[in-house]
Formats: structure tokens, sequence, C-alpha cells
């Protein structure tokens, strides 16, 4: 096998090499080699979706130290800032403002002037409707007037899911649904205990295009980063998903 170049990380991100070099040496091999070789994601897509499962996973300083490589690969400080935006209504924002605080950290530090210009689309009066539009053009027909559907006593976080995580965040600029929708998987899967909604969200990114060999491969790339268990079980989910619309 020929030498693999790998352009979009630097030798040693996580500056491991001068106190643990043996350690370094082994994890940069697999993470930043080995596991890129089995991909077919651009530089871009990768770098969003370990940043989303770093954040999942809570692993604040490697996404710090990430933060460089991703922007030198073309990720752009808006789609950075969108994917920890939407990662509140998933995490919540106890898990996420760590997070912003770093990524406002390291962005002043690469001389990106904030804050950055606004990405809003909706407004106070438009978000329950937008939000369910985007829960329909993602889910199916189905998700049709879900924000008043369910248990009386339990309706209203129905018509929050609707008019605060998809009419707030996923009608923002800065990223497209099929990248929202791959950042909510990676959210999910690095977390862990979100079986459910881990399954809706594989069957999402499926109906939208991600298709199943994609989300493996983001899966895959994640891996390092998350871990074995979690990997493993993101993808028994994203098997289910696929089995369940055929």
């Amino acid at each position: 096998m020929k030498p693999f170049q790998n352009p979009q990380f630097r030798k040693d991100p996580f500056a491991l090499a001068k106190q643990d070099p043996e350690y370094s040496g082994f994890f940069s091999r697999f993470a930043l080699e080995e596991v890129p070789q089995e991909s077919h994601l651009d530089a871009q897509t990768r770098f969003l979706a370990i940043l989303a499962a770093l954040m999942g996973c809570q692993g604040l300083d490697a996404f710090r130290d990430l933060i460089p490589d991703a922007l030198s690969s073309g990720l752009t400080p808006a789609a950075l800032k969108e994917l920890i935006y939407q990662g509140t209504a998933y995490l919540g924002l106890g898990r996420v403002l760590p997070f912003l605080r770093a990524a406002n950290q390291v962005l002043e530090a690469e001389k990106v002037p904030l804050p950055l210009p606004t990405q809003g689309t909706t407004t106070p009066q438009t978000r329950l409707q937008a939000g369910n539009q985007v829960q329909v053009e993602i889910f199916g027909e189905q998700m049709r007037g879900f924000p008043t559907s369910g248990p009386e006593e339990s309706r209203h976080i129905n018509r929050w899911l609707a008019a605060n995580c998809f009419g707030d965040y996923y009608t923002r600029g800065g990223l497209d649904y099929r990248q929202r929708e791959l950042i909510t998987f990676c959210f999910l899967a690095a977390q862990g205990g979100c079986e459910p909604q881990l399954i809706s969200h594989a069957a999402g990114n499926l109906r939208i295009g991600n298709d199943k060999a994609f989300l493996i491969d983001v899966i895959s790339q994640c891996l390092p980063y998350v871990g074995y268990p979690r990997s493993l079980n993101a993808l028994r989910c994203v098997t289910e998903a696929a089995n369940s619309t055929k």
C-alpha cells in the first residue's frame, strides 16, 4: 500500500508527540491516516461529522484542537457556528456553551471578525410554520400538522420541536438540510442513549439523500473520537432505519 498523504490534518493536532510519543504515533497513524483511507467524504463533510461527534461525546479539547484543521480544509466559520448553534437543540445549552466559547476563542485567534453575518431566515411569527415545513421536507408528509398532534398535556413539546428545533435552527443559512441532518445524526450517535431518535434521524438522512453507505462512512470517520461501542450502536441503528424504508 502506498503511503497515505493527508493534508487535512496537521501532523500532531493534539500536541501529544512530545510527552506521549508512542501513543501519539499509533493514534495518529490510525485516526489521521488509516481511517481516512477508507473514506469517500470530502474534507469539509469529514470535519463537520467529527466536530459534531466531539460535541456529542463532550470532547471539548479535541474539538478545540481540530478547529484550525477544519477551517484550513475549507469549512467556513459560518458552518462552524451553525454546527454549534444546532447542537443546542440536541445536547442542551449546558453541554454546548463550552464549545461555543472555545470556537469564539479560536476564530478570534484566526483573525475572523465576530460576530459573523446573520443567518436567520424566520421571525417569531413565521418560525412555527417554517419549522413544520422543514419537518415535512425531511421526514415526509406525515409530519404536516405535527405541532398540534399528540396528547394535550405534552402537545407543547411537539410545538417547540417544530418552532424551535426546526424553525429556529434548520431554517438558518450556513448549512443545508443534508448537512444539518448529518450533524444531528452525529450528535445523537456520539452522546448515546438516544436510539429511537437516532433511528428516526438515520431515516431522515436516508430520505434526503445521505444514503446508507454515506452514513457508514460518517460513522467510520467518527469512530476514533467516540469509540467502538457507540459506533457499533450507530451502525445497528442505520441498518434498522434502512431496513424499515425498504
